[in-house]
């Protein structure tokens, strides 16, 4: 018999007690207040009064999910009642053991619905860790789904103390998960706990045992939690990122060796060395402690990130001064480039200023080492510092196989830096689904009759920069481009040999723009060269080059083509750069590195968008961008230059990016198996990269057969009364959606293919769609619904080019033939058509019910002189007028505050704040009503938004 989800919660329950937690039982707001009373007197040995106590809930209930992870941390100045003051404690951070531990289960809390959470860890009285329990055999994201859904229905009650909650924990017996309160996130950051050696540890009971334990969970919120001051959200950090910190304090502490951690590109590696530094910083033995980046990945993010945590750390400017007045002065961390550093000890202007720290105890991590340690900067620093200790951080080691010899011999990564401390290599983190896999097409002209590709001439610069071969290859991407990245929802980087090759591939990019045969938006960046020689020859990336020489005899040609691009770039996006010194140079670098990384931000705006970035060797290596999911290559790539410039795509972001594209021009089979091999096993293909396309063909069409065997056609869809039939249907559909997807990126995909015509997938997706609409607009007392569980994964549905602006244009098609001699039953079946499409689309449904009103009541009284275009837009903002209106008086709010909140969000992307809308009550609320009331306002004011303002398109004139 299966394990029932109580059988399953009890069984827990034991196991934490065994390991020490006290069993309490809570079942409501006042007994868990009560509780938090007596465990904060216990743990700071001392006795609260009740005005005392009301004190504290009134401090701690402040704030979002941020502010009070920062409380947490932080004492409280307690005024008490004889007039003293006493700096209350709510978690020791210092001492991460010495807290009081507690489990409780079933509380129950009343909010937008009543919600009974299922087992809930108290440390010091206060929900630290939240674990949600499926019974085994269910999904694992219906509890993820579950725990959000309480989020925004109940956490924020009775004082919001659920608002502390630090870790959530999700589990089925089988499959166990954690994962830190940010409500941002997706399923896919949610992470598995494992060993050393990056074994998962997936069972409950285990993961009870390791990372449960009190102290264990203790450490991971006092010191593995990061508050990620940018985006105002907490991460946790992953098992792996948890051991390799753990190895360099180990390190530092118990000896002066040295040491590098190898996680593949892509797993977190900056997030990781980040908290060593944090938490090196606090070793009395370490005087200072030193982050080391190139110059190229000293952004804006990890400025502002390293700057949070110690103000003035992060120095941007190219002044060496500045850096040696860090040094001097009591900073105990420092954020600095390779370059600066070099200077700092080499010139002799600073010689006096720096001789203090020669024999100081300094810790140096080296961010991306593999590139920037193998000249002389490395040599100059052991020699300077007689006390340093160094760690690097890389994803691509180097070895002794894909070492390049310099003037300094042929040296390793361990030559350097002697021990690896901990290792994540590719196949870990694709196994862990922390990295997405690989889809790589070699397309060319060259191949055999029978498939086979013929060998190409590797350093054939004449073959390869043939200004025909690089039009054919524009026309490609042309052609593929909204395949690949999915209708331009994602960016691409397009790498080629050099200088000269690029300016003929922006050229061409640009003629055939012209044309008028694409309106792709492609820029470019490179350092201008005199191309005597092919830099890619060697196969590996060069580091990118920012000095902009005064002296452009040599370069004048590549110098004016940049400008020109640059030129191009400003006139795209309205800006004012220009490549006159190097200082504006780095300033377009950083501006392109801005652009392309605030596609992941919730309110980026379309018309900065960038659908393709063209290099040389910039942006290659540690550039991270969720938003990016294809490369083109025409350059030569082996080793770790393939790899890291493979990384680029393979960043996790929900369900649409199920992989990283790779679109080689170049014949790079044998070196990308060779990549493979080295830097994970040589039997690792098949786990690096996606499977062929008949493979999900073939599992397209199993899939079918599961369909059918629930619904054999769209319509019995109908019949499926109970939730647990409804939901078998969804999952069932929602497969075929993923394999779709997959599918759809390959360029030899057809329906043809698949034992579902295209019209009949349709008609399963609006039944699909139904199912979803009734989920969400069941009433508010209406018990919970097992299908509202269900991830529908509408990203994976939605098709930008279908919108308000396409609907309308089949409108005003339809107008136009009802003028002619179209016949009524033509007029009819074109009209059936259209609402067919707005019915079968997830952004429209929102808006069917207009769009069908516009058509059946407004479009046959237009006359032929009227323009459907504008006849349509009078006639939205007329209904959007009104459903303002409704909103005002539904909720007696003032008109003008409500259009100013509705104008606020449409410009930061933000939801109002609570005393925003209350202010928008024409009488003041009562203080028990606000929460509902704001609660309610906000969600129809984002109703209204969907409705009216989201998914339009470009409502223009008919021409």
């Amino acid at each position: 018999m299966t394990q029932s989800e109580p059988e399953l919660e009890q069984q827990l329950i034991d196991r934490l007690t065994g390991l020490g937690y006290e069993p309490v039982t809570l079942r409501n707001a006042e007994d868990f207040k009560a509780n938090l009373k007596t465990q904060l007197e216990k743990h700071n040995h001392i006795k609260l009064s009740d005005t005392e106590f009301k004190s504290i809930l009134n401090h701690l209930d402040k704030g979002n999910v941020f502010d009070r992870a920062k409380r947490l941390r932080d004492k409280m100045e307690l005024r008490r009642d004889d007039g003293t003051t006493f700096y209350l404690e709510f978690l020791n951070t210092e001492h991460w053991c010495q807290n009081q531990y507690q489990v409780t289960n079933q509380v129950t809390q009343q909010g937008k619905y009543k919600n009974r959470y299922d087992v809930t860890l108290l440390i010091n009285g206060l929900p630290l860790v939240q674990i949600e329990l499926k019974r085994r055999g269910l999904e694992l994201k219906e509890a993820f789904n579950q725990i959000n859904r309480y989020q925004r229905h109940s956490y924020g009650a009775d004082n919001g103390l659920f608002q502390y909650v630090q870790i959530f924990v999700i589990s089925n017996g089988v499959n166990t998960r954690y994962y830190a309160n940010n409500r941002k996130q997706e399923f896919k950051q949610t992470f598995y706990w494992a060993d050393q050696e990056n074994n998962l540890i997936t069972q409950l009971e285990d993961f009870a045992d390791r990372f449960l334990e009190k102290c264990h969970v203790s450490k991971m919120i006092c010191k593995y939690i990061v508050l990620h001051e940018s985006d105002k959200v907490l991460m946790v950090l992953r098992p792996y990122q948890y051991y390799a910190v753990e190895a360099i304090i180990e390190r530092v502490k118990d000896t002066d060796k040295n040491g590098y951690i190898w996680h593949t590109t892509g797993s977190g590696k900056t997030l990781t060395s980040f908290k060593a530094a944090q938490i090196l910083t606090q070793l009395p033995k370490v005087h200072k402690v030193l982050f080391v980046v190139d110059r190229a990945d000293l952004d804006y993010q990890t400025s502002k990130e390293f700057n949070y945590f110690s103000p003035d750390c992060v120095d941007t400017t190219d002044n060496t001064r500045q850096l040696v007045t860090q040094m001097a002065g009591d900073s105990s961390l420092i954020v600095t480039t390779i370059q600066k550093l070099n200077r700092a000890i080499k010139s002799q202007r600073h010689e006096t200023a720096m001789e203090g720290l020669k024999d100081k105890r300094i810790v140096f991590i080296f961010d991306e080492c593999h590139r920037s340690q193998f000249g002389e900067t490395h040599k100059n620093i052991v020699r300077f510092f007689t006390q340093a200790q160094m760690f690097g951080f890389t994803g691509t080691p180097i070895f002794a196989d894909n070492a390049a010899s310099n003037q300094h011999g042929k040296r390793t990564t361990r030559d350097l830096f002697q021990e690896c401390l901990h290792k994540y290599v590719i196949t870990n983190a694709i196994a862990d689904e922390n990295v997405l896999k690989f889809s790589v097409d070699y397309w060319g002209k060259l191949k055999r009759k029978d498939g086979t590709l013929i060998t190409e001439p590797k350093l054939d610069r004449e073959f390869f920069e043939n200004p025909d071969r690089i039009s054919l290859i524009v026309d490609w991407i042309i052609a593929n481009h909204n395949r690949k990245t999915h209708g331009r929802k994602f960016s691409a980087m397009l790498c080629v040999s050099n200088v000269d090759t690029l300016i003929t591939y922006y050229e061409i990019f640009k003629n055939k723009q012209k044309q008028g045969l694409h309106d792709l938006r492609v820029i470019t960046i490179f350092t201008p060269s005199d191309n005597e020689e092919d830099e890619d020859a060697n196969g590996l990336i060069g580091e990118p080059d920012f000095n902009i020489s005064t002296d452009t005899s040599s370069r004048s040609h590549s110098r004016d083509k940049l400008n020109e691009f640059i030129a191009d770039y400003n006139q795209m996006y309205q800006t004012q750069h220009s490549a006159k010194d190097s200082q504006a140079f780095y300033a377009y670098y950083k501006d392109i590195s801005k652009r392309m990384k605030d596609r992941d931000r919730e309110n980026f705006q379309d018309v900065e968008r960038a659908d393709i970035l063209l290099v040389v060797n910039m942006f290659l290596t540690g550039f991270d961008v969720k938003k990016l999911n294809t490369l083109y290559v025409d350059k030569n790539l082996k080793y770790h230059g393939l790899i890291q410039a493979y990384s680029r795509t393979n960043r996790i972001l929900g369900e649409l990016k199920s992989q990283g594209n790779i679109v080689c021009f170049r014949n790079l089979k044998e070196n990308t198996d060779q990549a493979v091999a080295l830097f994970s096993d040589p039997n690792a293909n098949e786990q690096i990269f996606i499977e062929p396309y008949e493979y999900y063909i073939e599992e397209f069409n199993k899939g079918v057969q599961e369909l059918r065997a629930i619904a054999t056609i769209p319509n019995d869809v109908n019949k499926l009364i109970s939730e647990d039939d409804q939901v078998k249907f969804v999952k069932a559909f929602r497969n075929l959606i993923r394999l779709q997807n997959v599918s759809k990126s390959f360029t030899e995909f057809s329906f043809s293919d698949l034992n579902l015509d295209e019209q009949t997938f349709e008609d399963y997706k609006s039944k699909y769609l139904d199912i979803y609409d009734r989920t969400r607009s069941k009433p508010d007392d209406e018990k919970e619904s097992l299908v509202e569980e269900v991830d529908f994964e509408l990203e994976l549905i939605q098709r930008d080019e279908i919108n308000v602006a396409y609907i309308l244009k089949l409108v005003a098609n339809l107008q136009r033939d009802r003028q002619t001699d179209v016949t009524s039953e033509e007029y009819q079946s074109q009209k059936a058509s259209i609402l067919e499409i707005i019915g079968k689309e997830a952004q429209l449904r929102s808006k069917r019910d207009l769009l069908e009103k516009f058509i059946e009541e407004r479009l046959p009284t237009l006359e032929p002189e009227e323009k459907v275009e504008t006849v349509f837009q009078d006639f939205w903002t007329q209904e959007r007028v009104e459903a303002i209106q409704q909103l005002c008086i539904e909720e007696n709010l003032k008109v003008e505050v409500v259009n100013q909140m509705i104008a606020d969000y449409k410009f930061s992307g933000k939801e109002p704040l609570r005393e925003t809308v209350l202010s928008a009550c024409n009488e003041k609320p009562k203080l028990l009503e606000r929460k509902k009331i704001f609660a309610r306002v906000v969600s129809k004011l984002l109703d209204i938004i969907n409705k009216f303002d989201d998914d339009l398109g470009e409502l223009g004139e008919e021409e």
